[in-house]
């Protein structure tokens, strides 16, 4: 995920990537990617693991267990199914691509499916894990109004288990020459001054399925009804951080309690504000649009 951040004490250039955690770090990662059902650690997450490991750990402590319900489930699928369902309007069909259409050999197709399936999965979760930071941390949290048993019910075990694979994706500056036209548009789409949210370097690996699927995708991604969508899913989101059964203790005054300096709250409020802003409102209901593509949909409905 890529995203503008203005200058603050975080340093956004400086990650911690799966491969060099160790120690409790590496289990956090492991506990990211167990609870999230996908195999992969955000940029957010690595970010503010690198800049701010206690407060990152103190952060997944408190909003662990909102992941972990079927009321977040129901969300999960709500989600999805409100950018397919707006689709529906599109002035073009989301294409439906064979293995064939793309000249992809077996292994790349398998590849292929089984990363945009991962970025599938984690689109909601990563929506939510924005917009509940964002919220928290500036005290914006309405108090809970958890909706009876599904609040604290267990997630369903087989809701999106297994269904993708580890990602893999090309350095910034490794963008094959003859796709650069390809991606000025996709930057222009998504209003990127610079760089590529990880899906499209993750995608730019196989240039015989993104060509097609942008230009086939562009009436739209571009269209009213994909827009509605997007709005339609932030609603989803709103709606679903208004029926919490607790609120993460992020706020200010409990992250100052918890013996964290004011200048450390006031950049970490910042920081998790932007990734509740700006290209991310495009880029991950496009996700789920990808995914629709390959036949890697998760479910739309529980």
């Amino acid at each position: 995920m890529v995203v503008s951040v203005v200058a603050t004490r975080m340093d956004p250039s400086k990650q911690l990537y799966e491969r060099e955690a160790t120690g409790w770090r590496r289990g956090l990662y492991e506990d990211v990617e167990g609870t999230f059902r996908a195999p992969i650690v955000n940029w957010f997450f690595r970010t503010l693991t690198a800049n701010e490991p206690e407060f990152t750990r103190y952060l997944w402590a408190q909003c662990k267990p909102l992941f972990q319900t079927r009321a977040f489930g129901r969300f999960t699928v709500s989600y999805r199914d409100a950018v397919r369902s707006s689709l529906e309007d599109a002035p073009a069909d989301v294409p439906r691509y064979r293995r064939a259409d793309l000249d992809l050999r077996p292994p790349e197709w398998r590849e292929l499916r089984g990363q945009v399936a991962t970025f599938d999965v984690v689109a909601p979760r990563l929506a939510f894990t924005f917009a509940i930071c964002d919220r928290a941390m500036n005290d914006e949290l309405p108090d809970p109004e958890p909706t009876g048993e599904p609040s604290t019910a267990p997630l369903p075990e087989w809701l999106d288990r297994d269904r993708g694979l580890s990602v893999t994706m090309l350095d910034d500056g490794a963008v094959p020459a003859d796709l650069e036209p390809t991606v000025d548009e996709i930057r222009d789409f998504h209003g990127l001054e610079g760089g590529l949210p990880s899906i499209y370097r993750c995608l730019a690996q196989w240039p015989n399925y993104l060509e097609p699927a942008w230009s086939d995708l562009a009436d739209v991604l571009e269209s009213d009804a994909f827009e509605r969508g997007c709005d339609d899913a932030d609603g989803i989101v709103g709606d679903h951080c208004a029926e919490l059964p607790y609120v993460p203790q992020l706020s200010p005054s409990a992250l100052s309690e918890r013996g964290f300096d004011e200048s450390t709250i006031d950049d970490l409020g910042e920081f998790v504000r932007q990734f509740n802003r700006g290209a991310i409102e495009s880029v991950l209901p496009a996700l789920v649009v990808y995914a629709a593509t390959l036949g890697a949909g998760g479910e739309r409905s529980l």
